[in-house]
This record gives structure tokens, sequence and C-alpha cells, in this order.
């Protein structure tokens, strides 16, 4: 496993060996050992899987204190762009986001911090996402920031977005309790 920092403070993202050989493919995609090696530390609270359609996008979510969340986000199947906002007013990226591409030949774990929304746009049908969090779901403290808020240059005309995600405040009205 390589890992590689981003322009993100705390972001990172863990590529990973994958084998292939008749029977298939195999990864190793969580070992807490190699994690504390390399400063990461997360206990896995909740985990969630989605499938997505192509042309949806999902986001931008977080969670706010006290239930902000560590995220590992992997892709099982399919293609995304995965998009990460630092929503932490101290941060010198403080408003700034990441994206990358993700495929399922060439295997990546997003380490999220705390105090960054995240979100992606499914680039081909049912691509499966699966979410590690250090935290538990609660709807109380559930937010998100509109899609098309932050600079994001997502390269997609008419996306299937939520009610939900359609909903949130755009990025100037935000008021982040990081």
């Amino acid at each position: 496993m390589k890992i590689e920092s981003t322009i993100i403070p705390g972001l990172k993202l863990l590529y990973l060996d994958k084998y292939v050989d008749s029977r298939g493919s195999f990864l190793k995609v969580f070992n807490d050992h190699l994690f504390l090696e390399h400063g990461l530390s997360i206990k896995i609270n909740e985990s969630y899987f989605t499938v997505s359609k192509k042309n949806v996008i999902r986001g931008m979510h977080f969670q706010a204190p006290p239930f902000e969340h560590t995220k590992l986000v992997y892709l099982n199947m399919g293609m995304i762009e995965d998009v990460v906002l630092d929503i932490r007013k101290e941060s010198p990226t403080f408003g700034k986001h990441f994206s990358i591409k993700l495929d399922e030949d060439s295997p990546v774990i997003i380490n999220i911090p705390k105090g960054c929304a995240h979100g992606f746009l499914s680039l081909r049908n049912n691509s499966m996402i699966t979410y590690l969090q250090s935290s538990v779901y609660n709807p109380k403290y559930d937010f998100g920031i509109k899609w098309d808020s932050f600079g994001m240059k997502w390269k997609i005309k008419n996306p299937e977005i939520s009610s939900r995600d359609l909903s949130f405040p755009s990025f100037v009205e935000f008021n982040s309790p990081f």
C-alpha cells in the first residue's frame, strides 16, 4: 500500500495492491497496524454501501460536532469522480476542494478527515462505493453543502440529484461548525 498526501491537510490517498489471477482479484482494504504506522487512526463504528446509476451526484455531505467523522471511502465497482471540500475554518485550505477519478482497475482508499464534506459523481451505471466511518449516523447533525456552489467543475449538464441534496445551502451561505 502506498500512501499519498493531498492539498487538503489530513486527506490521504491509499493506493492498494490488487492481486489478480485466474480466479479473479483480491484486495486488502483495511489493516489497523498499517494505518497506525502511517499516522492514520480510525475506529470504525458504521459502514455504508451505495449503488449509483451513471450521472448521479451524491453530496456534499458531512456530520457536525459532536458526531463528526473520519471517513474511509473506496470504490468496489464502476467509476466515480470523488470530491472532498475542506470546511474547517482554521484550515489553510478552507473552501478548497480536491477531486480524483476512481475506477475499479486502480483501487484507492480515500481517508477523509473530520471537518470535510464529501460527495461524488457516478460515471458508470452500478458504481458501488463503501464508506467506513468513525461515528454513527445522527440525523440532527447530518448536513450538506450544495453540490454546485464551491467551484467544482463536475463536467455534466443534467445530473440526477436528490431533493435533499438540492436543498442544502450554498458554500457562501454556509456557516461552518468546524
